[in-house]
């Protein structure tokens, strides 16, 4: 047991490292609250864009053509890691880079300098640097405050660097939120398009939400062409998915930063009642023995 002065000091340093924590966490639960907004807004316009295009498959002869479906062998993949730009916020980025290793691993023999990584966050770039992969790209500020404009330019050169044929495949790494506790780590293909599981996702997402329209057919008149329709609205899919995909991913952050701040204040708070007590036995023990050596001198 250590002296009255190194407990009192213990004390009080992990008072001022609870003081921090306390702070971050409001801080983070201020965040997450601001980012839940903006994933309350972009989801529902995201799975309206999915089921329109999913209500224009179910029509008569209708068939999508367009490069962002093309599936052919993949000679080089494009890889899209979301993670933070600091720490201190749980097992958040270690699941990130343990799913970006295992998908490193898996295109290995594809070769490093067929692997195209664009990482955003500056914690996910630190490591895509370590294993001697060339990050695509500085998009540190696009975790810190995801916006549309920023997320579809990224979008915008992915589909070219796709259509182009210089990339075969896109694939996205993120945390999906669905509450403070819960954040699921999802790998996802973004390239090339696959549209049965699009139509899985959109009826599974109307079955609760659109009981009612469901059960009518839908018959669009599509103007100028379905053609034209399609070019631009896959388009849009993509960015829309990859902008609700990094507000889902920003939106996880702060709340795996916010629950791991609330256990190292609970924890410091447990830490501190055990100091105490034992700050409290040692100066009672102490007194005690002061007042020992008072009576056994008095009685020589």
């Amino acid at each position: 047991m250590g002296s009255l002065k190194e407990v009192k000091e213990r004390i009080a340093s992990i008072k001022g490292t609870r003081k921090i924590t306390s702070a971050m966490k409001m801080v983070a639960s201020a965040k997450l609250h601001r980012m839940q907004g903006v994933v309350e807004k972009a989801l529902p316009y995201q799975y309206k864009m999915n089921r329109i295009l999913v209500n224009f498959l179910s029509g008569e002869n209708q068939e999508i053509h367009s490069p962002f479906t093309e599936v052919r062998e993949v000679r080089r993949v494009a890889i899209v890691v979301f993670s933070s730009n600091t720490s201190l916020c749980g097992a958040y980025n270690a699941n990130v880079i343990r799913s970006f290793q295992l998908k490193i691993e898996e295109y290995a023999h594809l070769g490093k300098g067929n692997i195209d990584v664009y990482p955003v966050g500056k914690k996910i770039q630190e490591v895509v640097v370590k294993n001697g992969i060339e990050p695509k790209g500085n998009y540190i500020e696009l975790a810190e405050k995801p916006t549309y404009e920023d997320v579809a330019k990224l979008a915008t050169l992915l589909m070219e660097e796709f259509q182009n044929e210089k990339i075969d495949r896109v694939e996205i790494i993120y945390h999906h939120f669905k509450n403070m506790m819960v954040q699921d780590l999802m790998c996802e293909q973004l390239l090339p398009i696959d549209l049965n599981e699009i139509k899985e996702t959109a009826i599974n997402d109307v079955n609760n939400n659109e009981k009612e329209t469901s059960r009518y057919q839908f018959d669009y008149i599509i103007e100028p062409s379905p053609e034209e329709f399609i070019a631009n609205l896959l388009p849009a899919v993509i960015k829309q998915k990859l902008y609700t995909t990094a507000v889902d991913s920003s939106t996880s952050e702060h709340g795996a930063r916010s629950m791991a701040m609330q256990v190292a204040t609970d924890n410091a708070n447990d830490l501190i009642q055990e100091l105490t007590v034992q700050y409290n036995k040692s100066r009672q023990q102490a007194i005690t023995n002061e007042l020992l050596d008072i009576v056994a001198g008095s009685m020589k």
